[in-house]
Protein backbone atom coordinates (compact mmCIF):
# COMPACT_ATOMS: atom_id res chain seq x y z
CA UNK A 1 0.00 0.00 0.00
CA UNK A 2 1.16 3.51 -1.08
CA UNK A 3 2.81 5.96 1.71
CA UNK A 4 -0.52 8.86 2.17
CA UNK A 5 2.28 11.25 2.47
CA UNK A 6 4.08 10.83 -0.27
CA UNK A 7 0.53 10.63 -3.20
CA UNK A 8 -0.21 13.53 -5.26
CA UNK A 9 -2.53 15.75 -3.90
CA UNK A 10 -4.35 18.24 -5.73
CA UNK A 11 -6.26 19.66 -2.84
CA UNK A 12 -6.01 19.45 0.73
CA UNK A 13 -8.81 20.88 3.95
CA UNK A 14 -6.56 23.30 4.66
CA UNK A 15 -6.79 24.94 1.69
CA UNK A 16 -10.19 25.94 2.95
CA UNK A 17 -8.57 27.13 6.56
CA UNK A 18 -7.46 31.01 6.93
CA UNK A 19 -4.26 30.05 8.41
CA UNK A 20 -0.98 30.22 6.17
CA UNK A 21 1.81 29.45 8.73
CA UNK A 22 2.07 29.52 12.53
CA UNK A 23 5.41 31.39 13.84
CA UNK A 24 7.46 32.10 16.67
CA UNK A 25 4.06 32.45 18.25
CA UNK A 26 2.09 33.99 15.69
CA UNK A 27 -0.46 33.19 13.70
CA UNK A 28 -0.25 34.10 9.81
CA UNK A 29 -3.47 34.56 8.00
CA UNK A 30 -3.80 33.84 4.20
CA UNK A 31 -4.53 37.34 3.72
CA UNK A 32 -1.24 38.88 5.55
CA UNK A 33 -2.93 39.62 9.12
CA UNK A 34 -1.44 38.18 12.27
CA UNK A 35 -2.22 37.73 15.71
CA UNK A 36 -0.78 36.23 18.85
CA UNK A 37 -2.35 34.24 21.88
CA UNK A 38 -2.41 34.53 25.37
CA UNK A 39 -4.02 31.74 27.74
CA UNK A 40 -5.33 33.44 30.96
CA UNK A 41 -6.29 31.44 34.20
CA UNK A 42 -9.61 31.76 35.83
CA UNK A 43 -10.82 33.09 39.01
CA UNK A 44 -14.09 31.27 41.38
CA UNK A 45 -16.37 34.33 41.14
CA UNK A 46 -18.67 33.01 43.36
CA UNK A 47 -16.37 32.59 46.03
CA UNK A 48 -15.04 36.01 45.87
CA UNK A 49 -16.27 38.43 48.85
CA UNK A 50 -18.90 41.32 47.58
CA UNK A 51 -16.43 43.62 48.49
CA UNK A 52 -13.82 41.66 46.21
CA UNK A 53 -16.23 41.09 43.57
CA UNK A 54 -16.25 44.46 43.47
CA UNK A 55 -12.69 45.30 43.45
CA UNK A 56 -11.82 42.58 40.61
CA UNK A 57 -14.62 44.14 38.31
CA UNK A 58 -13.15 47.49 38.42
CA UNK A 59 -9.97 46.49 37.80
CA UNK A 60 -10.72 44.56 35.03
CA UNK A 61 -13.24 47.49 33.65
CA UNK A 62 -10.19 49.77 34.13
CA UNK A 63 -7.58 47.79 31.92
CA UNK A 64 -10.17 47.18 29.29
CA UNK A 65 -10.84 51.37 29.05
CA UNK A 66 -7.21 52.08 29.36
CA UNK A 67 -6.16 49.65 25.91
CA UNK A 68 -5.21 51.77 22.86
CA UNK A 69 -5.14 48.93 20.67
CA UNK A 70 -7.90 46.22 20.16
CA UNK A 71 -8.22 42.63 21.54
CA UNK A 72 -10.03 39.27 21.25
CA UNK A 73 -11.82 37.41 24.08
CA UNK A 74 -11.99 33.71 23.51
CA UNK A 75 -13.87 31.30 25.76
CA UNK A 76 -13.45 27.66 24.76
CA UNK A 77 -15.55 24.83 26.16
CA UNK A 78 -14.56 21.64 26.05
CA UNK A 79 -16.89 18.11 27.24
CA UNK A 80 -14.33 16.69 29.73
CA UNK A 81 -14.36 12.88 29.45
CA UNK A 82 -13.88 11.78 33.49
CA UNK A 83 -13.34 8.10 32.64
CA UNK A 84 -9.71 7.62 33.37
CA UNK A 85 -10.62 9.34 36.30
CA UNK A 86 -13.38 6.95 37.33
CA UNK A 87 -11.11 3.93 36.31
CA UNK A 88 -8.33 5.55 38.90
CA UNK A 89 -11.26 5.75 41.31
CA UNK A 90 -12.37 2.44 41.54
CA UNK A 91 -8.36 0.94 41.81
CA UNK A 92 -7.94 2.74 44.71
CA UNK A 93 -11.15 1.64 45.96
CA UNK A 94 -10.21 -2.02 44.96
CA UNK A 95 -6.30 -1.22 46.94
CA UNK A 96 -7.52 -0.03 50.08
CA UNK A 97 -7.78 -2.41 52.80
CA UNK A 98 -9.49 0.49 55.66
CA UNK A 99 -12.91 -0.59 55.47
CA UNK A 100 -14.51 3.26 56.33
CA UNK A 101 -11.78 4.78 53.41
CA UNK A 102 -13.01 2.03 50.96
CA UNK A 103 -16.70 3.13 51.77
CA UNK A 104 -15.93 7.08 51.19
CA UNK A 105 -14.02 6.28 47.81
CA UNK A 106 -16.80 4.30 46.65
CA UNK A 107 -19.64 7.01 47.70
CA UNK A 108 -17.49 9.56 45.96
CA UNK A 109 -16.98 7.46 43.15
CA UNK A 110 -20.80 6.92 42.52
CA UNK A 111 -21.92 10.23 43.35
CA UNK A 112 -19.31 11.41 40.40
CA UNK A 113 -21.00 8.85 38.56
CA UNK A 114 -24.46 10.36 39.09
CA UNK A 115 -23.57 13.75 38.42
CA UNK A 116 -22.02 12.90 34.86
CA UNK A 117 -24.98 11.14 33.87
CA UNK A 118 -27.24 14.43 34.66
CA UNK A 119 -25.00 16.75 33.26
CA UNK A 120 -22.17 17.17 31.04
CA UNK A 121 -18.71 17.97 32.61
CA UNK A 122 -17.36 21.10 30.37
CA UNK A 123 -13.59 22.27 30.82
CA UNK A 124 -12.93 26.40 30.00
CA UNK A 125 -10.19 28.01 28.62
CA UNK A 126 -9.64 31.82 28.30
CA UNK A 127 -7.41 33.16 25.81
CA UNK A 128 -6.80 37.06 24.39
CA UNK A 129 -6.04 37.21 20.70
CA UNK A 130 -3.83 40.45 19.76
CA UNK A 131 -4.61 41.08 16.07
CA UNK A 132 -2.26 42.69 13.68
CA UNK A 133 -4.09 43.89 10.82
CA UNK A 134 -3.52 44.62 7.08
CA UNK A 135 -3.68 48.47 7.56
CA UNK A 136 -0.52 48.35 9.51
CA UNK A 137 0.99 47.56 6.55
CA UNK A 138 0.18 50.47 4.48
CA UNK A 139 -2.54 48.30 2.45
CA UNK A 140 -5.35 50.52 1.48
CA UNK A 141 -7.65 48.18 0.43
CA UNK A 142 -7.72 45.64 3.68
CA UNK A 143 -11.62 46.70 4.29
CA UNK A 144 -12.44 45.32 0.57
CA UNK A 145 -10.45 42.21 1.57
CA UNK A 146 -12.74 41.58 4.56
CA UNK A 147 -15.68 42.17 2.19
CA UNK A 148 -13.60 39.92 -1.01
CA UNK A 149 -13.22 36.92 1.68
CA UNK A 150 -16.92 36.34 1.73
CA UNK A 151 -16.86 35.63 -1.77
CA UNK A 152 -13.79 33.99 -2.18
CA UNK A 153 -15.84 31.09 0.11
CA UNK A 154 -18.16 30.82 -3.08
CA UNK A 155 -16.22 30.52 -5.39
CA UNK A 156 -12.18 29.39 -4.00
CA UNK A 157 -9.27 30.91 -5.30
CA UNK A 158 -5.65 30.71 -4.94
CA UNK A 159 -4.77 33.66 -1.98
CA UNK A 160 -1.63 35.34 -1.99
CA UNK A 161 0.55 37.00 0.93
CA UNK A 162 0.41 40.82 -0.01
CA UNK A 163 3.96 40.85 0.66
CA UNK A 164 6.94 38.55 1.32
CA UNK A 165 6.17 36.50 4.49
CA UNK A 166 9.58 37.06 6.17
CA UNK A 167 8.47 41.09 6.21
CA UNK A 168 4.64 40.56 7.50
CA UNK A 169 6.29 38.10 10.34
CA UNK A 170 8.75 41.00 11.55
CA UNK A 171 6.50 43.55 11.28
CA UNK A 172 3.91 41.70 13.27
CA UNK A 173 6.42 41.15 15.84
CA UNK A 174 7.58 44.58 16.03
CA UNK A 175 3.88 45.74 16.59
CA UNK A 176 2.63 42.79 18.45
CA UNK A 177 5.32 42.25 21.51
CA UNK A 178 4.97 45.40 23.22
CA UNK A 179 1.11 45.33 23.39
CA UNK A 180 1.48 41.56 24.63
CA UNK A 181 3.88 42.36 27.53
CA UNK A 182 1.56 45.41 28.25
CA UNK A 183 -1.12 42.44 28.59
CA UNK A 184 1.19 41.05 30.90
CA UNK A 185 1.43 43.64 33.44
CA UNK A 186 -1.67 44.50 33.20
CA UNK A 187 -3.68 40.81 34.14
CA UNK A 188 -1.03 39.50 36.30
CA UNK A 189 -2.14 42.75 38.84
CA UNK A 190 -5.54 40.97 38.88
CA UNK A 191 -3.54 38.03 39.96
CA UNK A 192 -4.58 36.23 37.50
CA UNK A 193 -1.49 33.80 35.53
CA UNK A 194 -1.18 34.39 31.96
CA UNK A 195 1.10 33.53 29.23
CA UNK A 196 1.24 33.42 25.89
CA UNK A 197 0.72 30.53 23.51
CA UNK A 198 4.23 29.26 21.99
CA UNK A 199 4.22 27.60 18.39
CA UNK A 200 3.35 24.63 19.28
CA UNK A 201 0.70 25.52 21.54
CA UNK A 202 -1.20 27.46 18.79
CA UNK A 203 -1.11 24.28 17.06
CA UNK A 204 -2.46 21.90 19.40
CA UNK A 205 -5.11 24.85 20.19
CA UNK A 206 -6.28 24.67 16.72
CA UNK A 207 -6.18 20.60 16.08
CA UNK A 208 -8.34 20.68 18.82
CA UNK A 209 -10.70 23.83 17.68
CA UNK A 210 -10.62 21.76 14.46
CA UNK A 211 -11.07 18.27 15.09
CA UNK A 212 -13.21 18.19 18.34
CA UNK A 213 -14.46 14.85 18.54
CA UNK A 214 -10.31 12.85 17.53
CA UNK A 215 -8.68 15.35 19.47
CA UNK A 216 -8.53 13.89 22.92
CA UNK A 217 -7.63 10.68 22.06
CA UNK A 218 -5.51 11.53 19.07
CA UNK A 219 -2.16 14.13 19.29
CA UNK A 220 -1.35 15.86 16.53
CA UNK A 221 2.40 16.17 15.33
CA UNK A 222 3.72 19.45 15.24
CA UNK A 223 6.65 18.85 13.01
CA UNK A 224 3.80 18.38 10.31
CA UNK A 225 1.30 20.43 10.71
CA UNK A 226 1.51 21.80 7.29
CA UNK A 227 1.22 18.90 5.26
CA UNK A 228 -1.88 17.73 3.30
CA UNK A 229 -1.99 14.65 5.27
CA UNK A 230 -1.19 15.21 9.33
CA UNK A 231 -0.40 11.95 11.72
CA UNK A 232 -1.34 11.74 14.50
CA UNK A 233 0.43 9.81 17.37
CA UNK A 234 -1.07 7.91 20.45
Amino acid sequence: MPDPLKIAIKGSTQDHLPIEDIVDGMVLQKDGSCSVVLQVSSVNFDLLSEREQQALVYAYGGILNSLNFTIQIIINSNTKDVSSYLTRLSVAEEKQTNLLLKSRIKSYRKFIEETVKKNDVLSKSFYIAIPFSTLELGMKDAGSQIVGSFFSRIKPKEEKLPFEKDYILEKAKAALEPKKDHLVRLFSRLGLDISPLNTKELIQLFYKIYNEETAANQKVQTLNYDAPVVTTKK
